[in-house]
C-alpha cells in the first residue's frame, strides 16, 4: 500500500464554551466533523486528559483525539495516545488553527516546525516533529499585538464559512492520504477551486 498508515488523527483547541466557536479552536471543528463524518462518539478519558474515539477510515483504524489541557499543553495527551497504541509519529496528523493563511485555505504537509503555534511547540519535543500537519487558515489581525485576542475571538459569519469549507475539504482527502499517500492527497487539497 502506498498510503499514509494514520492511526491518531488530533484536533487542537481549548476546552470548554467560552472557547467553542473561537478561532483557535478550528482544530476541534475538524475532529467533530469528522467523528460525526464516520460516527464515531468522542468519550471523556480521564487517563489520556482528553476526548477519545475509535472510528474506521475505509477499513483503517484510528484513533480521532481532541486534547483537553488547554492548547499551549496539547503534547500530553497526544504523546499519552501515541505511547499506549504504539503509534508512531508518522502516523499521527495533528489538525489546527494558522494564521499565516486566509479562511477558506486549507494546507497538508508533513512535519516541519512550529511556526509560533504553542500548540505543535508542545507537541513536537513529545512525539518528535516528523508528524503530519492539517493547517486551517483562520487569516491574521496584521498586527501582532491583536494575535491573541484575534485567535481566542469569534470568525464573521463569512469567516466561519469560509473555514468550515476548507475544513470539509480537508476531511474529505484524510481517506486519500491513508489509501493513496501524502503527494496524492496534498495535490488534491491544494489544487480544489475556490470562490
Amino acid at each position: 500500500m502506498s498510503g499514509v498508515p494514520l492511526k491518531l488523527i488530533v484536533g487542537l483547541g481549548n476546552p470548554g464554551p467560552d472557547y467553542a466557536r473561537t478561532r483557535h479552536n478550528a482544530g476541534f471543528w475538524l475532529v467533530d466533523a469528522l467523528a460525526r463524518r464516520l460516527g464515531a462518539n468522542l468519550r471523556s478519558d480521564s487517563r489520556h486528559q482528553g476526548e477519545l474515539a475509535k472510528a474506521r477510515i475505509d477499513g483503517t483504524e484510528v484513533w480521532l483525539l481532541k486534547p483537553m489541557t488547554f492548547m499551549n499543553r496539547s503534547g500530553g495527551p497526544t504523546q499519552s495516545v501515541a505511547s499506549f497504541y504504539k503509534i508512531p509519529v508518522d502516523s499521527i496528523l495533528v489538525a489546527y488553527d494558522d494564521l499565516d493563511f486566509p479562511p477558506g485555505v486549507i494546507k497538508l504537509k508533513q512535519g516541519g516546525g512550529a511556526a509560533g503555534h504553542n500548540g505543535i511547540r508542545d507537541i513536537a519535543p513529545q512525539v518528535g516533529d516528523n508528524f503530519w500537519r492539517l493547517r486551517i487558515g483562520i487569516g491574521h489581525p496584521g498586527d501582532r499585538a491583536a494575535v491573541l485576542n484575534y485567535v481566542l475571538g469569534r470568525p464573521s459569519a463569512e469567516d466561519t464559512r469560509l473555514i468550515d469549507e476548507a475544513i470539509g475539504a480537508g476531511l474529505d482527502v484524510v481517506p486519500l492520504l491513508i489509501s493513496e499517500g501524502g503527494q496524492k492527497a496534498t495535490h488534491k487539497l491544494h489544487s480544489r477551486p475556490r470562490d
